[in-house]
């Protein structure tokens, strides 16, 4: 078996390069939404777009990774995406969220935003905004996203 030299200058690697937030609590949000969201996919196919954790938006490019994409293999856009954050995250995942749905370069129809400390869905809907009244409903699926957490 062939091993790298031990005089290799590792030197390059730097810790904070290897570091990524993704808390436990942060995690597990992801995990039950993309779970269950396989299931009704995958298993029942009763709904029609296909759940990826932590994926690229566009993978020709560099391009944003949402927390959780809900992808249309028929016209190859997201249509929903999902972040998962706590209070200090929120303002920045509120900003991204609004910014991905508004810029029209990957088919995103509906944002959502959970803080997951606060058990708190925000949504901003393509040509509408924020969503005040039942913001973990989701109008494309039919479905209210709450109720796999």
């Amino acid at each position: 078996m062939n091993y790298p030299d031990s005089t290799f200058p590792y030197s390059f690697v730097h810790e904070d390069e290897l570091a990524v937030y993704g808390p436990k609590d942060h995690q597990r949000v992801i995990s039950k939404l993309n779970t269950h969201l396989g299931q009704l996919y995958y298993v029942e196919g009763s709904i029609p777009f296909e759940p990826f954790p932590e994926t690229m938006l566009d993978e020709s490019k560099a391009s944003p990774v949402p927390d959780l994409l809900l992808y249309d293999n028929e016209t190859a856009e997201s249509p929903i995406i999902v972040e998962v954050c706590n209070q200090e995250g929120l303002k920045k995942d509120l900003k991204k969220v609004m910014q991905l749905v508004d810029e029209d370069n990957y088919g995103i129809v509906e944002g959502y935003v959970y803080n997951y400390k606060n058990r708190q869905w925000h949504q901003y809907r393509k040509g509408t905004g924020w969503i005040i009244d039942s913001p973990s409903f989701s109008n494309l699926l039919q479905l209210n996203l709450d109720s796999f957490l």
